[in-house]
């Protein structure tokens, strides 16, 4: 009986929710559509955080999945510097020496090689890994041993899209694949492709030792680093044990390499945590999960206080319905439960406008933050999610509505006379006060991201990107090296050509064994380095303070080096031209350099060595292109490189757009702030309106009033207007410090970093306050136009 009665209340509150929601279409389609925005904001949020924190969750032993991370200490016992480049000899000895590891593999990082099956040949990614990789990581064989996979030098595991696409529906085990041109290996392994949320990707995987034999100063030593090195420990093996005994590991076996121990990272956790703070995972993605997270929760909350403003600015229409309800004996929970409905029915409807905004709009979303995302909208967890969040949103939205219509004096509003308690009135102005809070907030951090990427984009970085274009040396253009740059060249399409071992901007070599007159014997200074070929400063445009460039004109030249100042700071040298310097070989500093960014604009200048390559081997061809000439210059590259080199595809890189690449995530925050500002800000001003509205109907009869004893419209729309201007002022006064201390923490991550400066609080305070104006405005002057007899005739 008592579900029949519970079951025919809420049909009856269903009804009155959906009459008196086409009543007034207008503000119901107001109130629908602002809160379905801001939970479209929430879902794509949750979409993306979900997406993040699925990285590498497909191991099956992930928890007992370990990367070693090299920490290296300062003489005051400190770690500067944590990271994952390990020693070649690590891998087995761990192995070996470790009774907790059951596996270990030094991983090498991914590569664009060419991937040649008789004459067909194309680009593939593809790793070098030690032979116990697929025991550790659960990347599937449907075909092959994974046990066996890897044994052999001449053995390759490819992917199933590749094996799809060079052999077809034949079996491709057993058959010969040929690897940028230079070796043949036997494929003994079919994987299943690799998954997007993956951190370790490739669509082939080839044996270490080919990797040690063209790197073989990796394995001459403990004083050489080179890949990752990942571990699998046993089933009990205690976390804390293992690093107790790995930690002066290294140096166990070298004693000048005491400066350095190891630690272990959680597989799980190295996608997010990919920062280090004294030798502990502090930071990384996982600030940007926890950012992005905030702003779902911000935007959600700032639409259920549109909802509320809203729903009370309607109250005057409703004040009247609520009294004779009374009178008649509705008690003040069932109110409260049917006003509760009408909230959950809006958020419902919300709810469907947000799955159709996010459906429609997800492609879109994908392209600024470079993923595939997919809606499930009939995944069972997914609907919980949305059920969830419905109800919360609805709860939240209309708990205030509830209780303020609910506690309405029924005498007083059948009087005609609905006023309210300053209590009330002040609590609504706060929630438009925590609003434009909210949107301040995100507007001032979009516009320091902003300028702190148009910073980068512009800095000096002490090298000169512009018409700069880096081609592989790889395959035979590698030996016709120089016969490619004296076709090159004359074209008068080219300014200069050099070549590098590596991109000048994104140098990751460096070295301990650096030695000169007066080092004292005890510190170690870590030296990045760099081998180039004749004219690199020429053609990169980088200033010599002192000294001279490489040169043919000095035939031994190839055992000398250029340094940076930063160098030649940290060897407390004054006037390093002429000075001794050795490492795998001795030789002269000849030429000091100014200090050019190597690295990303978060890390600061470091000491460089750089030393002479007359003949490439790997690396990059960087060609410096004629002003207004990009275009030409490309295709006589390409023909040369076609000639020259032709079982290679033709590819180059513009120097511009690997830099922007290193700044990828700043860009995706920059652009989806910018996004969710411009949404806060949008749905704020729909709170706003319906305050607006609400004032403008309490002050009805006081309008009349002025305008009858000879007030203008403007007069009235500046009284109506100045109290909320005030509120949006507060709102920048309490916004300001929270944005400055937020940013503060985020440019922390910059080496180098722009002035946050006044300016940008100063335009970001006049746009809040010049969108909440028009805001205002319209209603104000609404209100102002009404003809004084009908006013008071409303009261």
């Amino acid at each position: 009986m008592f579900g029949i009665k519970f079951s025919a209340m809420l049909r009856n509150y269903f009804r009155t929710a959906v009459r008196n929601m086409l009543r007034n279409p207008t503000f119901s389609f107001i109130n629908i559509f602002g809160l379905g925005l801001g939970i479209a904001c929430s879902l794509f949020i949750y979409l993306w955080v979900q997406d993040e924190r699925s990285y590498d969750s497909c191991q099956a032993h992930g928890d007992r999945l370990y990367k070693i991370i090299v920490n290296n200490r300062d003489r005051n016992g400190t770690i500067s510097a944590s990271e994952e480049y390990s020693p070649g000899l690590l891998a087995e000895a761990l192995k070996k020496e470790i009774p907790e590891v059951e596996y270990a593999a030094m991983v090498a990082w991914d590569d664009d090689l060419l991937f040649a099956v008789k004459e067909k040949s194309a680009k593939e990614n593809g790793r070098y890994a030690s032979p116990d990789f697929f025991d550790m990581f659960s990347f599937p064989l449907s075909q092959g041993d994974p046990k066996t996979a890897l044994s052999s030098p001449d053995n390759i595991v490819i992917s199933k899209k590749l094996a799809d696409n060079y052999f077809g529906k034949l079996n491709p085990i057993g058959k010969s694949v040929r690897i940028d041109d230079r070796r043949n290996y036997m494929v003994t392994g079919v994987m299943a492709d690799i998954p997007e949320n993956s951190s370790i990707k490739f669509d082939f995987m080839l044996p270490i030792q080919p990797f040690f034999d063209d790197n073989q100063w990796l394995v001459a030593g403990w004083g050489h680093y080179g890949p990752a090195t990942y571990v699998m420990l046993r089933a009990n093996a205690s976390v804390e044990n293992v690093n107790a005994k790995i930690r002066n590991f290294i140096s166990q076996h070298d004693k000048k390499e005491s400066d350095k121990t190891l630690s272990l990272q959680s597989y799980k956790d190295m996608y997010l945590y990919s920062r280090f703070t004294n030798g502990v995972a502090d930071g990384g993605r996982i600030e940007y999960v926890r950012l992005f997270s905030i702003i779902g929760v911000f935007i959600l909350l700032i639409a259920c206080i549109n909802f509320m403003n809203l729903a009370t600015a309607r109250s005057v229409k409703r004040a009247k319905e609520i009294g004779v309800r009374k009178v008649v004996g509705a008690a003040k929970g069932r109110l409260i439960s049917q006003f509760l409905l009408e909230a959950l029915v809006t958020t419902s409807l919300a709810v469907v406008v947000a799955v159709v905004l996010v459906k429609t709009l997800l492609p879109a979303f994908n392209a600024v933050t470079g993923k595939d995302l997919s809606l499930h909208i009939f995944d069972p967890y997914f609907i919980l999610t949305l059920f969830c969040l419905t109800i919360a949103t609805g709860l939240i939205a209309g708990s205030y509505p509830a209780l303020f219509l609910s506690s309405l004096n029924p005498l007083t509003v059948l009087k005609g006379s609905l006023k309210f308690k300053p209590g009330d009135v002040f609590f609504r102005k706060g929630l438009v006060v925590f609003q434009f809070t909210l949107s301040v907030v995100l507007i001032v951090c979009t516009a320091i991201v902003y300028k702190q990427l148009n910073y980068v984009q512009t800095k000096n970085l002490g090298l000169d990107r512009s018409n700069i274009i880096y081609i592989p040396l790889e395959g035979d253009l590698q030996k016709n090296y120089d016969v490619f740059k004296s076709e090159v060249m004359p074209t008068g399409l080219v300014q200069d050509i050099s070549q590098c071992t590596t991109i000048p901007t994104n140098v990751h070599t460096w070295s301990y064994g650096y030695n000169w007159a007066g080092k004292d014997p005890n510190e170690k200074v870590k030296f990045m380095e760099i081998r180039v070929g004749y004219d690199f400063t020429k053609t990169m445009k980088i200033a010599l303070s002192a000294g001279r460039d490489f040169s043919r004109e000095y035939g031994a030249d190839s055992n000398n080096f250029v340094i940076n100042e930063e160098a030649a700071k940290r060897m407390k040298m004054r006037n390093p031209v002429g000075s001794t310097l050795s490492g795998e070989a001795r030789g002269t500093i000849i030429g000091l350099i100014k200090n050019f960014n190597a690295r990303s604009l978060h890390d600061p200048v470091e000491p460089l060595i750089i030393s002479l390559r007359e003949k490439p081997e790997g690396g990059y061809a960087i060609i410096r292109a004629q002003p207004g000439r990009t275009k030409q210059a490309l295709a006589a590259l390409e023909t040369a490189c076609k000639k020259f080199n032709t079982k290679y595809p033709f590819e180059f890189t513009f120097a511009d757009d690997h830099f922007a690449h290193q700044y990828h995530s700043e860009t995706m925050v920059g652009q989806l702030a910018d996004i969710f500002a411009v949404i806060a800000v949008f749905i704020s001003c729909m709170g706003l309106f319906g305050l607006s509205m609400f004032m403008a109907q309490q002050r009805t009869k006081e309008i009349g009033i002025r305008k009858v004893v000879g007030a203008s419209v403007a007069r009235i729309v500046v009284m109506l207007s100045k109290d909320f201007l005030l509120l949006v002022v507060v709102a920048f006064a309490i916004a300001a410090p929270v944005a400055w201390w937020a940013m503060n923490k985020w440019l922390e991550g910059f080496a180098y970093k722009t002035d946050i400066g006044w300016v940008v609080f100063a335009l970001s305070g006049f746009a809040a306050v010049a969108i909440a104006l028009v805001t205002i405005s319209w209603q104000a002057v609404r209100a102002a136009v009404v003809s004084p007899v009908r006013s008071l005739r409303a009261e």
